[in-house]
């Protein structure tokens, strides 16, 4: 599975992370960290990725939209980036089964 982190995001998680999400990336790795959440949704759908965010906007995307691509929802409101990598890795059986769930579009973690 491969996680396209968001701007509200560290960068620093794709290397943090690379033993368990190969091929994951941060959207400043494609110039997209300025771009508006459209261009990223269509990048990730194209491109194969899972969206990871702690924005509810593209929570409410999917809603309306559908997937792909999937969406992963961070509900923390100030946290680290060490705590957003725990959340990711105590989860990975729930990434894993929400990867291969055809009928789910977003994943919501706290």
């Amino acid at each position: 599975m491969k996680l396209l982190f968001d701007q509200n995001i560290s960068p620093r998680l794709v290397p943090a992370l690379s033993d368990i999400y190969t091929g994951s990336a941060h959207v400043q790795d494609f110039n997209l960290h300025q771009s508006d959440d459209e261009i990223v949704w269509l990048f990730a759908k194209e491109q194969g990725f899972t969206i990871v965010s702690k924005d509810s906007d593209f929570h409410q995307r999917s809603f309306v939209i559908g997937s792909p691509p999937k969406v992963i929802w961070i509900q923390r409101g100030n946290c680290s980036t060490a705590v957003i990598e725990q959340i990711l890795r105590a989860q990975v059986a729930a990434l894993i089964a929400f990867h291969g769930d055809n009928e789910s579009a977003f994943l919501a973690l706290s």
